[in-house]
């Protein structure tokens, strides 16, 4: 078989087949042969050239997921008709109403069980998302007076962190009525800030997405 010129092409078919079979079988009871196998001639080493483990491609596939989500992000941390309250209300409206998300609740392994996917999630959150997305709408919700608070810094990483560890199932095992009650401690949380950035039809959202992590238990 003639060597791939363009191994970026390469990782992008490794990656679109893994995704499906992480979708369609789990990421526990998907192989790498499972992957070979459905890669139309593609040998193991081009796979192991690319990536060293299964977990490794899990990873990668959650980072192109992630950057996906970091544009919509994006998008919203830069439009000039909201506040910066609006603005924090739609990325976490948009954010779990986005269909990817229902894709990573059921393609996740359990987190806890995989240090390097947690401590990536983690790094992401605390380096990336907090400082480069909610960090400036903090700042603007500040300057036009819909944000109360002198500390933004802290008041990012702490919505960040909130949202996508302490609430994710994902990373604490939580059934659906506890997610719901941690949801609703979120949810009183913000109003003191002044933030009444979570309304009833997100935490029915958020329910769901527990529910199905859960179900695939």
């Amino acid at each position: 078989m003639a060597r791939n010129k363009h191994p970026e092409e390469t990782v992008e078919k490794i990656l679109d087949v893994a995704s499906r079979l992480f979708l369609e079988k789990g990421y526990e009871h998907t192989s790498i042969q499972d992957i070979i196998n459905n890669l139309g001639g593609l040998s193991k080493g081009a796979i192991y050239h690319h990536f060293k483990s299964k977990e490794d491609i899990l990873i990668a596939v959650t980072d192109r997921m992630t950057m996906e989500s970091n544009q919509g992000l994006a998008k919203i941390r830069d439009a000039s008709a909201m506040n910066g309250k609006e603005k924090l209300q739609e990325i976490f409206k948009a954010s779990i109403n986005r269909p990817v998300q229902k894709d990573i609740f059921t393609v996740a392994p359990d987190f806890q069980n995989n240090p390097r996917l947690l401590d990536s999630l983690l790094r992401e959150t605390v380096e990336v998302v907090a400082p480069y997305y909610i960090l400036p709408i903090i700042k603007e919700g500040i300057e036009n007076g819909s944000i109360q608070t002198e500390f933004p810094e802290q008041l990012a990483e702490l919505i960040i962190l909130a949202a996508n560890i302490w609430m994710n199932p994902m990373v604490f095992d939580s059934s659906p009525e506890e997610s719901y009650a941690k949801f609703m401690v979120f949810r009183q949380m913000m109003q003191g800030f002044g933030l009444d950035i979570v309304d009833e039809e997100m935490v029915q959202r958020l329910q769901e997405l527990a529910v199905i992590y859960n179900k695939k238990k």
